[in-house]
């Protein structure tokens, strides 16, 4: 793979993580109460730390190893054993997008959730259920071979993390004092909990969408396709911005700033799978996968299609 190939690729993981530091400032000062910041903070850099770790002794041949009936990729340890031959800028490019996965859940389970009972959540996430789930869509398994299509992870990140955390809060339950009830349990009244710092988060906002060019572009084959993603991941959240203060202004009198920057994230979440159909009259391909017989991958680099 030429060298233009892979600095790209290590410029979009490097945008990618760039994302959790988006999150903590989006989520962990706009949605969570200050005193639960710290807790927050660590359980997010143990998503990545812990991730990580597991993803080297595991998770990392379950997504990329060779297919087994559809279902997993083939364990084994050849980021070990295989240095001369082994692709490390792709190994970095799917570890980010698994902590990226790990993240998604904390904020629904936030301010309810063990320390330890998270940091086992994480692990088991990021060694078992996301390469799994990845190796059917990008690593050749059963959906793969059905044409399924998920560019950058609208169903493989994001939809496995809030599936995750559905369930999640599901068990925990909400935060104490969400809901007033009256005797009969009945629930009368829902409390809202603000957030601690709205700039922040908005600061946030704006690092996640930089952060995501990177995450919907780290796999264009082509200048062409990547300036199409680019085009696609900003007006998705634009429109969708735009269309949140219309409603909230209709609905409450004045555009309500919380609503919009939620909204933000759901255009980009929203973009993420598709993002590549932006390439209309383009020659944007398929080239091979993030690694022979597996995922996507720059090919033989950024260059124009012709």
């Amino acid at each position: 793979m030429p060298e233009r190939s892979n600095f790209w690729r290590l410029v979009s993981d490097w945008l990618t993580l760039v994302l959790d530091a988006g999150r903590l400032c989006y989520g962990r000062s706009r949605v969570y109460r200050a005193k639960n910041a710290g807790n927050i903070i660590m359980k997010n850099l143990m998503d990545f730390c812990i991730g990580t770790v597991v993803f080297i002794l595991i998770g990392f041949s379950l997504l990329l190893g060779e297919d087994l009936l559809g279902l997993i990729g083939k364990p084994g340890f050849d980021i070990f054993t295989s240095y001369a031959a082994f692709d490390w800028s792709n190994f970095v490019f799917n570890l980010v997008f698994c902590a990226t996965t790990a993240t998604i859940v904390s904020g629904a389970m936030a301010e309810r959730t063990k320390f330890l009972s998270y940091c086992i959540y994480s692990a088991v996430i990021s060694a078992l259920i996301y390469p799994i789930e990845a190796h059917w869509i990008w690593g050749g398994g059963w959906l793969a071979q059905m044409g399924f299509h998920d560019f950058a992870g609208s169903c493989a990140i994001h939809m496995v993390g809030g599936i995750s955390a559905l369930i999640g809060a599901k068990i925990l339950g909400p935060r104490m004092g969400k809901f007033g009830r009256d005797k009969s349990g009945k629930i009368t009244q829902v409390n809202a909990f603000p957030g601690h710092n709205l700039p922040l988060g908005a600061l946030g906002v704006f690092i996640l969408w930089l952060g995501w060019y990177g995450f919907n572009g780290a796999a264009a084959t082509s200048l062409e396709q990547l300036g199409s993603i680019f085009v696609t991941t900003t007006i998705a959240p634009a429109v969708a911005t735009v269309t949140c203060m219309i409603f909230t202004w209709v609905k409450y009198g004045k555009p309500d700033v919380s609503m919009c920057l939620n909204t933000s994230l759901a255009g980009l979440v929203a973009i993420t799978a598709p993002c590549d159909d932006g390439c209309v009259g383009l020659h944007c391909h398929r080239r091979g996968g993030r690694r022979p017989g597996g995922l996507w991958r720059l090919g033989s680099g950024l260059q124009a299609a012709h």
